[in-house]
């Protein structure tokens, strides 16, 4: 059995080593500082074959956030009643293109008509007795007309004159009354025509019928909520409500590039830019996400109401340049954007510097330092009898 070396009397032969203790502690650094140089700027050798790699390519490099969401109309409006009462007609059905003005619904008018009619009846009984009250009042100043010149001759007596003043001044408070009167039943009719007229329900705007929330027979209270007979929706343009999560918005601005898929037809890309990302979250299942609305045409409606989207923010995209495997790259200690590369040249490992772009989990762009078709080192081939720690960095065996 093999036993451990016994050092300890190396101390009393060699009594100096006690004040240079700090030598051992400069060995290590030089070792951990040659280590590290030739993990960084040096590794040449001649393992090329134990090591995975991948070929530097030509192409086009994309780099976006994606998010779930959800297809709805941009604009819709719920078409209530502002009036009390049976729901006697419904005009459309689900699916249904109406036009602005178009009959939607009809409320039974039956109590509504009764109230403009007699309305109508109380004011021209109003009007009937201003008539009369016109015709008294020229009596009444005739009358006053007499009695002030007879009494100015001592005709007739004070009484007398005095009385005719006062009747002609009562009938002219009557018409005053009576003008007041029809002007308040003018008004209270135009009130209950009004509410005739809301027996109608017409659309408000262009769009489809997309739901109906009131069937007919059923009984609407308007003095309660606001009854909903039917949604209309314009389908004309729809917006897209991604759900983008919280360490992912910061990058997400109103006017950039974004296209989505769905999930009936997957291999149709939309294309749009972002109108709005909505300050206030959402928390699902512990999570916070924001809404980014996204708006696109639907002239041929193949966009529907709720369809499930994928979304993508495209954050970069390069075309025709030279493209490198992420997972070969590793950083500069000080410059940014300055990576090192590990290549196979001549059956030999070299280390490359390069300068990067737009990058992404399985491609970096790459600006200068490597050509298509070179082959890069990404990770180490597993030997038979051990495991190799995957990557290229410091490597380890595990037994």
């Amino acid at each position: 059995m093999l036993q451990r070396p016994d050092f300890s009397g190396l101390a009393s032969r060699f009594p100096q080593l006690k004040d240079k203790r700090w030598l051992a502690s400069i060995v290590l650094i030089a070792v951990l500082a040659a280590a590290l140089g030739w993990f960084f700027f040096g590794g040449d050798g001649n393992a090329a074959a134990s090591y995975r790699t991948q070929a530097v390519i030509r192409g086009n490099l994309e780099k976006t956030v994606t998010a779930l969401a959800q297809i709805r109309p941009k604009t819709f409006v719920d078409v209530g009643t502002q009036v009390s009462g049976q729901l006697r007609k419904v005009e459309v059905e689900i699916g249904d293109t109406v036009k602005k003005g178009q009959l939607i619904a009809q409320i039974d008018p039956t109590v509504y008509q009764t109230r403009v009619l007699a309305g109508r009846a109380k004011i021209e009984n109003l009007k009937a007795q201003l008539s009369q009250a016109r015709a008294q009042l020229v009596l009444d100043q005739a009358r006053e007309e007499r009695a002030r010149s007879l009494y100015s001759t001592n005709a007739a007596s004070k009484d007398s004159f005095q009385l005719a003043t006062a009747n002609l001044k009562i009938n002219e408070g009557k018409i005053d009354a009576f003008e007041a009167q029809i002007k308040e039943m003018e008004a209270t009719l135009a009130g209950d025509e009004a509410n005739l007229s809301y027996t109608k329900i017409h659309a408000p705007q262009d769009g489809v019928i997309v739901d109906q929330i009131a069937f007919e027979g059923q009984t609407l209270n308007a003095n309660q909520t606001a009854p909903i007979i039917a949604r209309i929706a314009d389908l004309d343009v729809m917006t897209v409500w991604a759900q983008v999560a919280e360490a992912d918005v910061p990058r997400v601005t109103a006017g950039m590039p974004v296209y989505f898929t769905t999930l009936g037809m997957p291999e149709k890309r939309y294309s749009a830019t972002v109108r709005q990302v909505l300050p206030t979250p959402q928390t699902v299942n512990d999570v916070i996400l924001y809404n980014v609305l996204i708006d696109i045409p639907n002239k041929e409606r193949e966009l529907m109401t709720n369809m499930t989207a994928q979304v993508f923010f495209v954050l970069g995209s390069v075309k025709d340049v030279i493209l490198a495997p992420t997972a070969a790259l590793r950083p500069h200690p000080r410059e940014k954007d300055v990576y090192f590369v590990r290549v196979i040249e001549n059956g030999q490992v070299k280390n490359k510097r390069i300068a990067v772009g737009l990058q992404d989990r399985n491609l970096t762009e790459v600006k200068s330092g490597l050509k298509e078709g070179e082959q890069v080192v990404i990770g180490q081939v597993q030997r038979s009898g051990e495991q190799k720690q995957k990557g290229i960095g410091f490597g380890g065996r595990i037994r």
